[in-house]
């Protein structure tokens, strides 16, 4: 029915902000260039350096001085490793100690850490002062292929996984692959994880270079990584154009997360976000190929290239199908008390549906695939 209400008189055009196109740096050794690169991109009377204990000494330290030797003015603020604080609490902390510091509107962020601190990170510089920029420096594979890009920032919740936060685009990244050498192993394999999601969304391709270069990659060999980092990429970065706030077409990222979330809350984030995601996206794609929307035969694939990535494919011990459906309904993808899942039809190319989430699988058929798992 036309509206026949009353017609605007202004109508407020939103112009596309700098941070909507960004470029994403990836080598070995450019890191040197941060400061030329902030100079450019991001320049600001004040840096704050956002990173955890365990990435200060490696990695966050040395940014600190180098951007100090050229003059400008650098905080380095620590958190705490580990998903467990990524939370408002710790969010707060981190507000208040910029204002401390005199951080204004001409501030900026860098995240300097994994997917952890550039969630927490990236969602502090959204709502400092109304928006600040901010800097994504991933130091762990994960990152790199996957969460610092695309401009989703968030904290946990009690009731489930990034359920607070905002879009917020970094106005650059820069992926080192040389910091990749002293990434703890169960980390590394948690980044490869993601790139086999990757994969299996968007490029059949990538899928088979996997399974081809898979000892390269256990390696690290530093061409194999960046060749790696690159083509994942390109691929979210296709992905985040067609849909930047995940209404449709974006959703189909979101493969392995729905029963992954859920296993990672419920193990109160002692499974690893990369663990949880590789054991949900075998989950996902057996049920995806019992109810006949997952090309036969795929979903064995994709459970082989994780196996041999040294990922973990069964549900853990203690783990009961009821409770692993329940948390999941708290997820954000979750709409009207049904659970929203985004499956492939054939490797390298996702299932279409309702806002490319195809229809809820039967809560049978997961239940039985997830008794059957354990």
């Amino acid at each position: 029915m036309p509206f026949s209400g009353p017609r605007p008189q202004v109508r407020v055009r939103i112009s596309r902000s700098p941070a909507q196109h960004y470029p994403v740096f990836v080598g070995r050794g450019i890191l040197s260039a941060l400061p030329r690169i902030l100079h450019r991109l991001a320049p600001a009377h004040r840096y704050f350096l956002i990173t955890d204990t365990h990435v200060a000494s490696l990695q966050a330290r040395g940014l600190l001085r180098t951007l100090r030797r050229q003059g400008l003015a650098a905080h380095l603020l620590l958190v705490p490793a580990g998903e467990r604080f990524k939370t408002r609490a710790m969010k707060a902390r981190l507000e208040d100690r910029m204002l401390t510091l005199g951080g204004g509107r001409d501030s900026a962020v860098l995240a300097v850490g994994g997917g952890m601190i550039g969630d927490l990170a990236g969602f502090t510089a959204a709502t400092y002062l109304r928006g600040v920029p901010f800097v994504s420096v991933p130091t762990t594979l994960l990152a790199m292929v996957d969460a610092a890009l695309g401009g989703k920032t968030a904290v946990d919740h009690p009731r489930g996984k990034n359920l607070i936060g905002a879009f917020h685009h970094p106005r650059a990244v820069l992926a080192d692959v040389s910091v990749l050498r002293t990434l703890p192993e169960r980390e590394y394999r948690c980044g490869l994880a993601e790139a086999v999601k990757t994969a299996v969304v968007g490029d059949a391709a990538l899928f088979r270079k996997l399974e081809r270069s898979s000892a390269a990659i256990l390696l690290r060999h530093p061409q194999a990584l960046e060749d790696l980092v690159i083509a994942c990429a390109r691929i979210k970065a296709r992905v985040v154009a067609a849909d930047e706030r995940e209404s449709g077409r974006r959703a189909i990222l979101n493969f392995g997360h729905t029963l992954g979330h859920a296993l990672e809350r419920l193990s109160n984030y002692h499974l690893a976000h990369g663990e949880a995601v590789a054991i949900g996206m075998v989950l996902e794609a057996r049920a995806a190929q019992g109810a006949g929307i997952l090309r036969k035969g795929d979903a064995e694939r994709i459970e082989s290239l994780l196996r041999r990535f040294g990922l973990p494919v069964r549900v853990p011990k203690g783990a009961d199908a009821p409770s692993i459906l329940a948390a999941a309904v708290t997820d954000k993808k979750s709409r009207g008390g049904q659970l929203r899942y985004a499956l492939p039809r054939r490797i390298g190319s996702m299932a279409a549906g309702r806002r490319w989430s195809p229809r809820a699988l039967p809560p049978e058929l997961v239940s039985s695939l997830l008794l059957s798992s354990d």
